[in-house]
């Protein structure tokens, strides 16, 4: 985990919805149901952390959502908008700058998934985390600890735009 400084991180937030249902994550350390996600290591762009902080943390290939500028020429590269920004506070002294993501997983060979093919039970990475489930918008409201109303509002905005046919997050 690459520190930028020690006051302040820049971090990614993957919400990845499938069949209507958000994947989260009961984070070890914090105590806390969350989606995917970590700190954007020193040697990556935004999309590179959170594609790799997705498979890390559930084994899944996700297919981040979004609007990429058609503006990628020599020595720029256009990058898919995050869906949102914010900064939260993690100690007195330390704050993360968060670049939340949609996403839906993908099959291996990189094309979008049917119901069927999204695995159900994706991997745990234990070191990091005590649980990891498909939730409904419903399931939120039975989460032990329970989530907290910012990470919850996120939820079911991510799972209400994916979910949606007319959806302007879909690629």
């Amino acid at each position: 985990m690459a520190h930028l400084h020690e006051k302040i991180d820049f971090t990614v937030a993957i919400f990845v919805v499938h069949d209507g249902k958000l994947l989260l994550i009961h984070h070890r350390k914090l105590d806390k149901w969350l989606p995917l996600g970590g700190h954007i290591e020193l040697d990556e762009d935004p999309e590179q952390a959170a594609l790799r902080e997705a498979k890390e943390e559930s084994g899944l290939d996700v297919e981040l959502l979004g609007e990429r500028p058609p503006t990628t020429s020599p020595g720029t590269r256009a990058l898919i908008a995050p869906r949102f920004l914010d900064i939260h506070r993690i100690s007195d002294t330390h704050e993360h700058i968060g670049m939340i993501y949609w996403a839906r997983p993908l099959l291996a060979e990189g094309h979008r998934t049917a119901p069927r093919d999204v695995p159900t039970n994706p991997i745990l990475a234990t070191a990091e985390h005590h649980d990891i489930r498909w939730c409904s918008a419903a399931d939120l409201e039975l989460l032990t600890p329970p989530m907290t109303d910012a990470v919850k509002w996120y939820c079911r905005q991510a799972i209400d735009e994916v979910s949606s046919p007319k959806s302007k997050v879909q690629r």
